[in-house]
């Protein structure tokens, strides 16, 4: 994805749904069905500079995100026909942008479930204009400076991911997973500890989506929590939400060595 830098704020941005230019502005996707609320937020981003577009409802969104490439999302939770939850995980499939949730104050439950679910950040209704404004140039910038990750380290739950040479080391041991439960497991890490849908792990290792790879995808799971689980019936690295999908534990919500201790001649097993 390609950021865009902040222009000078005495420079106005432009309303996408009205005009089409070659600017290389921050370019900000406004998912809401409340027109109004739309409105609103276009002016306070135009005025500082930001290029607009808004969608009027989930399937909005997904439609005009492949041909926008907005560089943030901000999605409203509470949508008619498809949700704020469900659009997201939609959008997390199509586009790396961050994606910033909108609620209600009155809603404090629904942000916490928002962020457990993935997003990068929220932002409150009523709006207080600097602040929306800040929040986007942050999300922005936080994604511009993200370097790619080669190995990832859990200290407290002792593991270590070796994306570049693809090792997975639990308590000084190596997992050697075949190709394609490195891949699932790698989707997993990469977005640790955000919650991942199967149609999100399947376009990111397959390429597609469909029924037959959700359950190779639940087949897989099942395969890595019996390699590395102390108790596979009682996951506590690789968790589950029913319906929604799979994330790696936190190294607060996990034991300390959760993992069983395997031996070399194990390990050579459970890979035949």
């Amino acid at each position: 994805m390609t950021i865009r830098a902040p222009m000078n704020n005495n420079e106005h941005g432009v309303d996408l749904d009205m005009v089409t230019t070659g600017h290389k502005r921050i370019t900000v996707m406004i998912v809401d069905d409340e027109p109004e609320t739309v409105r609103m937020i276009k002016t306070i981003l135009m005025t500082s500079g930001m290029d607009v577009i808004g969608a009027e409802s989930g399937l909005d969104a997904i439609d005009k995100c492949p041909h926008t490439q907005p560089d943030i999302i901000l999605l409203d939770l509470m949508m008619p026909d498809m949700d704020g939850y469900e659009t997201y995980q939609h959008l997390r499939s199509i586009t790396s942008a961050p994606i910033v949730i909108v609620y209600a104050r009155s809603l404090k439950d629904d942000v916490v479930e928002g962020l457990q679910f993935g997003a990068d950040d929220y932002i409150t209704k009523p709006f207080y204009p600097p602040e929306l404004v800040a929040r986007v140039n942050t999300a922005v910038r936080r994604a511009q400076y993200t370097a790619p990750v080669s190995i990832y380290s859990f200290p407290t739950i002792d593991m270590r991911v070796d994306m570049e040479n693809r090792e997975v080391t639990l308590q000084d041991q190596k997992i050697l997973l075949p190709a394609k439960e490195f891949e699932v497991f790698s989707v997993l890490v990469r977005f640790a500890p955000k919650l991942v849908s199967k149609e999100v792990i399947a376009r990111e290792v397959w390429g597609e989506d469909n029924q037959k790879i959700q359950n190779r995808i639940k087949y897989f799971i099942h395969i890595l929590r019996g390699k590395m689980e102390a108790n596979s019936s009682q996951p506590r690295i690789i968790l589950s939400r029913e319906g929604l999908g799979y994330r790696l534990a936190t190294d607060e919500e996990a034991e300390v060595n959760p993992f069983r201790k395997v031996n070399k001649l194990e390990v050579s097993n459970l890979l035949n």
